[in-house]
């Protein structure tokens, strides 16, 4: 190619990305929850809700969420610590804020990570499971990608997926939930049957179901 053309075609091709990236953003649909995410379930698999908290300001300005929950889950002997994040609409190529990135700034170091298999409706999804301490307290903590008809472990392939849908429907909403609960010999059983009830309370709020 002649080099007086290369300035021309990059500055051609330079255009042509800012409209496609333009017009895909135009394309997002912001959807809002069926049901407000308070209104899950108080008692979950025996384990009740005491409270839920507000964020502070700093936080939901990083998080900037469309809506949220914090709520604590007691039992006589421990307590679970559950949190949603909720996007109406996502842009292509971000993705909401992973605990493996911001857990390490919170001072909590994480010593393993793997995933586990989450029973839903007679078939299996695959979310994350972190071991993770702070000044000698060890927890652990389950978290997903979770919209209208997916679940998702992996940021990565969340990035991808949101892609696609930008461009094929342009129904980006999605979620980010996340529990934690004290590192015990009985932890990951309780862990795995309280999530497992917990993606149906998902998505009632979202109202509609994932595909295992």
């Amino acid at each position: 190619m002649n080099r007086s053309i290369l300035p021309f075609a990059a500055t051609v091709a330079l255009l042509l990305g800012t409209t496609v990236l333009s017009s895909l953003a135009a394309r997002r649909i912001p959807e809002p929850l069926a049901v407000s995410l308070d209104q899950i379930a108080p008692q979950i698999d025996g384990w009740t809700a005491a409270a839920d908290q507000t964020l502070p300001a700093y936080t939901l300005h990083a998080l900037a969420p469309s809506a949220y929950l914090v709520r604590t889950y007691k039992k006589p002997d421990s307590q679970l610590e559950l949190f949603i994040a909720f996007y109406a609409q996502q842009r292509a190529g971000e993705s909401m804020h992973s605990p493996k990135h911001c857990l390490p700034g919170a001072g909590w170091e994480i010593w393993d990570h793997d995933s586990t298999a989450i029973p839903v409706r007679g078939q299996q999804v695959q979310i994350n499971k972190y071991s993770i301490e702070n000044a000698g307290t060890r927890m652990l903590m389950f978290y997903w990608y979770q919209s209208k008809t997916r679940i998702i472990a992996s940021e990565y392939l969340g990035k991808v997926m949101l892609a696609r849908d930008t461009i094929l429907t342009g129904h980006t909403a999605g979620s980010i939930v996340r529990i934690m609960l004290p590192d015990t010999p009985a932890a990951s059983a309780e862990g795995v049957r309280f999530v497992a009830r917990l993606i149906p309370e998902v998505e009632r709020c979202f109202g509609s179901q994932v595909n295992p």
